[in-house]
Order: structure tokens, then C-alpha cells, then sequence
């Protein structure tokens, strides 16, 4: 079946089932509007801590509150149908503790709606990943570039070259055995992605991989040109939305100047004309 022609959402079983199939089409959102837009073309759609840099002009994803996400969450929800919903646990909400992370995607999910979290980490996060799936709550990893370790991994750099190679494969190995039911891979060599893909018997989302992983996720309003504070090198432009919108706001700020706008046609009369019917006659008007 076809995207849009899917008439509800899949759950994260459909997703894992996808696995060497036809690929996973992802993005994230952080609107109603967007999420409208995406609804029933994406099979899931990511509500991603990203949301602190490309919306709130944060200089990393750090700064990311579980308030902001589940703001974020509720409005993506309301745009979706047909696609299912993913939600990031921001940064500090789950490393603690298993216990930690169990309640805060239980609130996550609960005031979102959400059908799965995602969280980041590999073998460390393994333990966390099984306890959240044997209570009920399904859990997409990410591996590779993790940008809430951005601290400890010497800023947004390729993960997995060379020794790393063999550490970003028991990460794989580790989340899937953990029970995650898919895992991004971000920023990881190409060859390194598609030996993951076929080792895994989870789907694998990339994001600066491989086109050979079983699904991609990109930045919604980097692959539109509206976030345009800088362009990673994974990243296709599909359109130019930020310059045309530029180009808008100087021609209503021409016209503004110019007291072109408002027109005629869009100002309201001091008294709304009267409607009058055709003359009435009279019998000795008519004979």
C-alpha cells in the first residue's frame, strides 16, 4: 500500500517489519502545519530535540526541556493521521536511570500520544532500551553521531572511522538485542553503514549514512532551506523556502513603504452598502 494511501498509522511492528523492504521514509516536524503537510507520505514523523536549534536558537540540542518536546509533541500530534509519531527524550531525562527514563517516556507518551520513543546511546544504553520494551514502551535507538554527547565525542564529527568501527557495530548489535525496534544511524561511513544494515535484523534510518540503509530521516527545514544556519554535507535541499519567504517579507516591506498595501481590496468601508431590490410599482403606475 502506498503512503497516501495508508489510512492509519503503523505501529512500531509495521516499521520493523519493513526491514529489507521498501524503504523508510522519515522527517522530523515540530509544527501542525508541517506535520499536516508530511502526514500519511512519512511512515513516521520525528519530533526532534533538534527543535532547540532550528526553532529556539540554541546553539546544540542541550538546552532541550521535557516541557519544550512535549509542547512540540502535542502539536505534531494534531497534524498526524497517517503517519506514526516518534519523540525524543531530550538530553538528561533518561541517562540516569532506568527507573529515570521509564517515567519520563511514560509522560512523554502519555501527553503525546506518541507510538515510540527515541533515545541515544548503544551499549550503554542497552539496559535502559530492554526495560523501557518489557513495560509496554517501544524504543527507536540512535547510534553513531549522538548529538547530546557532543561534549565527549569532540563536536558533530563523522563517528566510526577506523578502530571506532568495531565499537559503533556493538552498539548496533547491543541495541538490537536490547529490543529496539529500529536505529538511526547518524554520521557514520558509508561501507560501516551498509555492513550494520546487513548484520542488524532491525531496520536501520540514516541520517549521513548510506543510501543503503532501510530508511532515511532528514531536518525538515534543512531539506526546505528554511533552517539555513549552516548545511551539513548529508543534507539535500529540496527547495529554497527561506530565500522565496525572504524575497516575500522585502516585497511586503516595499509595499508597506511605498503605501501600496493595504489595497482597496483589502480595507473595510466606514458603512456597509445598502442592498436595494428592484423599484415597486403601483396599480396606476401600470395601467
Amino acid at each position: 500500500m502506498s503512503a497516501t494511501a495508508r489510512k492509519s498509522a503503523p505501529l512500531p511492528d509495521d516499521i520493523r517489519a519493513r526491514k529489507g523492504g521498501t524503504p523508510i521514509v522519515s522527517l522530523t516536524a515540530y509544527t501542525t502545519p508541517m506535520a499536516e503537510l508530511m502526514d500519511g507520505i512519512c511512515d513516521f514523523v520525528l519530533v526532534g530535540d533538534s527543535v532547540g536549534m532550528v526553532l529556539h536558537g540554541l546553539q546544540s540540542t542541550l538546552g532541550v526541556t521535557m516541557e519544550m518536546m512535549i509542547l512540540h509533541g502535542q502539536a505534531v500530534r494534531r497534524g498526524l493521521k497517517a503517519s506514526m509519531l516518534v519523540m525524543d527524550m531530550p538530553f538528561g531525562s533518561y541517562e540516569e536511570s532506568p527507573q529515570q527514563a521509564c517515567r519520563n517516556a511514560a509522560r512523554i507518551m502519555a501527553e503525546t500520544a506518541a507510538g515510540a520513543v527515541k533515545l541515544e546511546g548503544g551499549v550503554a544504553m542497552a539496559d535502559t532500551i530492554a526495560f523501557l520494551v518489557a513495560r509496554g514502551i517501544p524504543v527507536m535507538a540512535h547510534i553513531g553521531l549522538t548529538p547530546q554527547s557532543i561534549n565527549t565525542l569532540g563536536g558533530y564529527r563523522v563517528q566510526g572511522r577506523g578502530a571506532e568501527a568495531e565499537a559503533l557495530l556493538a552498539d548496533a548489535r547491543a541495541v538490537t538485542q536490547a529490543g529496539a525496534f529500529a536505529v538511526v544511524l547518524e554520521k557514520v561511513p558509508e561501507t560501516l553503514a551498509n555492513r550494520i544494515t546487513s548484520e542488524v535484523t532491525i531496520p536501520t534510518i540514516g541520517i549521513g549514512a548510506s543510501s543503503g540503509c532501510d530508511g532515511q530521516i532528514l531536518v525538515v527545514d534543512d531539506m526546505l532551506g528554511l533552517f539555513t544556519a549552516f548545511k551539513p554535507k548529508f543534507v539535500k535541499r529540496y527547495a529554497h523556502l527561506g530565500e522565496a519567504a525572504r524575497a516575500a517579507i522585502q516585497d511586503y516591506a516595499n509595499e508597506v513603504h511605498d503605501r501600496r498595501f493595504p489595497g482597496p481590496e483589502h480595507v473595510f468601508a466606514d458603512k456597509a452598502p445598502v442592498k436595494t431590490g428592484p423599484a415597486k410599482t403601483t396599480p396606476e403606475q401600470t395601467a
